[in-house]
């Protein structure tokens, strides 16, 4: 049996959105290098953190102040700390923050390491929700990443972010594309989100054969205060079944093993990928 020991932190924010971007970034950094080093102590191998996880979830704003967040990947502090303690560590590590481009071009990215610190690559979010109290698109520039799996020392990884989720196409690119173990850094208030926030990934799940690390963040954010955070962050199995799950309002690392083996039964077993039938799904990708 194969086996790979996945862990998700979810956290609330630190600080004070009257801070700087910097001031932040800081704290949030300080504040996850104990998880990390716990992480390290557990033998976890692939870890994530929450979506843009040094800053709080601005996007309830429409402030140019957040731009300063954005860092460069792989070249910025962030991605650099993470390479150094992937490499100490022999632990795969997800890094979801907020990118820079170029000057004015900002991506809502999640930088994927591998066990040695080699930087692999980075999945930029692809759907940008623009809804009250989630004024994405005023910060995120729609990513075209093409669906990358990353061959990483102990699993194919897949990486779909927060509003990702609703779109089961971008599920099923990665598990085609071979991703094992797909995770998906979120933050989501309570509300009409929290019922489909067990809904939804256990149903891709099983539609593709695959894990999914689900890590959503905790708390209430201010001035904007757009709901809770409710945290729950979850592994959920190839049968749809979740394995483990974190508080709802706590600062948390869960760790828990998964039997890869799964992936191979649950597609074998139902056959998804041979009885798709493509050629009659033109519907999908006409431009309409």
């Amino acid at each position: 049996m194969s086996m790979l020991r996945g862990g998700l932190i979810q956290m609330s924010l630190k600080g004070s959105t009257d801070q700087s971007p910097e001031e932040i970034r800081q704290a949030m950094i300080e504040a996850h290098l104990p998880y990390i080093a716990d992480a390290a102590k557990q033998g976890v191998q692939v870890l994530c953190f929450q979506e843009v996880f040094t800053q709080p979830y601005f996007c309830p704003s429409q402030d140019t102040k957040w731009y300063a967040a954005a860092e460069k990947i792989p070249d910025g502090p962030t991605t650099q700390l993470m390479c150094e303690l992937a490499a100490k560590y022999k632990m795969v590590i997800v890094v979801p923050i907020y990118e820079e481009d170029i000057t004015g071009v900002y991506y809502n990215t999640a930088a994927v390491i591998d066990a040695d610190g080699t930087y692999l690559g980075k999945y930029r979010k692809t759907h940008i929700p623009q809804v009250s109290g989630f004024w994405e698109k005023f910060f995120f520039k729609p990513g075209a990443s093409n669906w990358p799996v990353f061959e990483t020392q102990y699993c194919k990884l897949g990486v779909y972010i927060c509003y990702d989720r609703h779109f089961p196409e971008g599920w099923r690119a990665l598990a085609l594309n071979g991703a094992e173990y797909i995770v998906n850094p979120s933050a989501t208030v309570a509300g009409v989100s929290e019922y489909i926030w067990k809904l939804e990934q256990p149903a891709s799940a099983v539609a593709n054969g695959c894990y999914i690390g689900a890590i959503n963040r905790v708390g209430r954010e201010q001035p904007w205060d757009i709901g809770e955070f409710y945290g729950q962050s979850y592994f959920v199995n190839p049968r749809g079944v979740i394995e483990k799950q974190a508080s709802r309002d706590q600062d948390e690392l869960i760790v828990h093993d998964m039997d890869m083996d799964m992936v191979r039964e649950a597609r074998n077993n139902w056959q998804f990928f041979r009885d798709r039938r493509p050629s009659t799904y033109t519907r999908l990708t006409d431009g309409n």
